[in-house]
């Protein structure tokens, strides 16, 4: 039979084992299964967002050009549109939560915008600020 110290170790070796596979579960299992799980839903989010976000830049600077009511309809259709980035963002911060880092889901933003472009002028235009 063992010793009290003995069983003393043995469950210190015991809560020892379970926090290594705890803590691998939580920076490495975790973090890859919710790319997996969420990454296309990430990426199609992202894309929308960063579509509508471009039309709102593109109305507004066409409200400080060219003054009308139809200008300003536009720019308001464009706000309405933001409420994309929200589902989006909430998104984000739920897989940063679980680990995945912002560097991964940067590299899911790039892969969605490749994917939904395929001509390089659209490109271009995709990742150009006009003012």
């Amino acid at each position: 039979m063992l010793k009290k110290s003995e069983k003393f170790l043995v469950l210190i070796n015991v809560v020892a084992g379970l926090s290594c596979l705890a803590l691998a579960v939580k920076f490495i299992v975790a973090p890859y299964a919710v790319n997996n799980f969420y990454g296309e839903e990430y990426k199609e989010k992202m894309f929308i967002c960063d579509s509508a976000m471009r039309n709102h830049l593109i109305a507004k600077n066409r409200v400080t050009v060219e003054k009308s009511m139809e200008s300003l309809k536009a720019l308001e259709m464009s706000e309405v549109g933001l409420v994309h980035c929200h589902d989006y963002d909430k998104l984000r911060k739920f897989m940063i939560s679980w680990g995945v880092s912002p560097n991964d889901l940067s590299k899911l933003g790039l892969e969605a915008i490749e994917e939904n472009n395929t001509h390089i002028d659209t490109f271009i235009e995709t990742h150009e600020f006009k003012y």
